[in-house]
């Protein structure tokens, strides 16, 4: 391990497996708590779960091995962190500020649907990424916020470790996005399959790298 690398975090980020909702490209977000993985899910979730128990192995070997899972609250993610956690014999420990993006009256609704009853709100909702979602949901930004004091807590008490953190599209892409100095209207360009896994270091002076982004999970 580098000197650079005994210091800084290391955090995993592994979005949850395929939800029914997931197929459809319907907006998930942490306005409810559902709904649950599908068959297809677990099986990626458990792809992923073997995935990451190699990192600081197979995976990254100049890395240190995962020591600790931080997981959002959601259902899929609490299920997806389950397989995770069996994997790697980790606890898992669930932060709020991990949770997806509140996507407010969008919950549920697919794209086609929210273009009927707010024509063009979407499109700009992506591309500015400053705009909150109708409803009382949030922007990429507001995410990006929470997200960068999840990380910043993590490296301080993780300094020198690898940390699992289980989320969702938004919540991870808005981590990749910040990494890369990126505007929040171009966050959304990050393709993230489910089950799939990114890395980022974390250093001391907040300086952050993206080792990886979107790796399948191989289910």
């Amino acid at each position: 391990m580098t000197a650079a690398a005994s210091e800084a975090l290391t955090a995993v980020l592994v979005r949850h497996g395929e939800t029914p909702l997931t197929p459809h490209g319907a907006y998930s977000g942490s306005g409810v708590p559902g709904p649950s993985l599908t068959e297809t899910g677990r099986a990626q979730a458990a792809g992923a779960a073997r995935l990451v128990a190699g990192f600081g192995d197979v995976l990254y070997p100049d890395l240190a091995p995962p020591s600790a899972i931080i997981a959002s609250p959601m259902v899929r993610t609490q299920e997806t962190a389950a397989a995770v956690a069996g994997a790697t014999g980790l606890s898992v420990r669930t932060d709020d500020r991990a949770a997806e993006c509140n996507f407010g009256d969008w919950e549920g609704l697919t794209p086609a649907e929210i273009d009927v009853r707010w024509p063009g709100e979407r499109q700009v909702w992506h591309t500015d990424g400053t705009i909150a979602a109708p409803g009382g949901g949030e922007s990429t930004a507001d995410v990006g916020v929470r997200t960068a004091e999840l990380l910043a807590d993590l490296r301080a008490e993780f300094a020198g470790q690898t940390v699992l953190v289980i989320a969702h599209a938004v919540s991870i892409r808005s981590m990749l996005g910040r990494a890369l100095l990126a505007a929040p209207g171009g966050w959304w360009r990050l393709r993230l399959a489910p089950a799939s896994t990114s890395v980022v270091q974390v250093h001391p002076d907040g300086f952050t790298q993206v080792l990886a982004a979107g790796l399948p999970c191989g289910a």
